[in-house]
């Protein structure tokens, strides 16, 4: 598991129904490539987020594939319509196997 992981998400708290929102997203994390080599000339082993999901209550609102040319710490913002109120929730798959993951609720008013 990659030190200092922490995955950070802004949802509005509330929408009316069919609104399009905006989601930010946000998880520190070092990425590295695994093109550099550290002060020996050994090569550093690649570490990187290499998929992120998005669902809104068990249905897929994004699914992206990242690959080693992804900056530090990854920012991704979309746009998903809400139909209902309900939980988005987040995940981001490591290299190494590790998965994190964020939940955050929304209101229909």
């Amino acid at each position: 598991m990659a030190k200092g992981v922490k995955p950070r998400v802004k949802v509005p708290k509330s929408a009316a129904a069919g609104d399009s929102i905006t989601i930010k997203t946000l998880i520190s994390h070092p990425m590295e490539s695994g093109q550099r080599k550290d002060k020996e000339g050994n090569p550093i082993p690649r570490s990187i987020i290499n998929r992120f999901t998005c669902d809104f209550n068990g249905e897929s609102v994004i699914d992206v594939t990242l690959e080693p040319a992804v900056s530090t710490n990854p920012y991704l913002e979309f746009d998903a319509t809400v139909p209902a109120a309900g939980d988005f929730k987040f995940t981001w798959y490591d290299d190494d196997g590790s998965v994190y993951e964020e939940t955050k609720s929304i209101s229909v008013g």
